[in-house]
């Protein structure tokens, strides 16, 4: 992620907020990426998603280690004190 699907995503524009791994579980992994709307989200997912390097690089590695039982995908919106805004 660090070193591939990060600076990827974010050469196209794909604001990556924070990463974490998980110190419990050597299998977690979480990530932040910014959207100002849902617009720019479905966009930029199309741009990432849909390029040539993710789906014939990038993509069939990442897919490789993820674990699909313990995958979350949560849209949130912060909140008015949120330094995330």
């Amino acid at each position: 992620m660090e070193d591939v699907v990060i600076p990827f995503q974010a050469s196209l524009g794909v604001d990556v907020t924070a990463s974490f791994v998980d110190d419990q579980d050597e299998a977690g992994y979480v990530w932040i990426r910014r959207f100002e709307d849902e617009a720019q989200s479905e966009a930029l997912y199309a741009a990432v998603y849909q390029h040539d390097r993710w789906k014939n690089e990038i993509g069939p590695v990442v897919y490789g280690l993820l674990i699909p039982s313990k995958t979350v995908v949560t849209r949130v919106v912060p909140t008015p004190a949120s330094p995330l805004r």
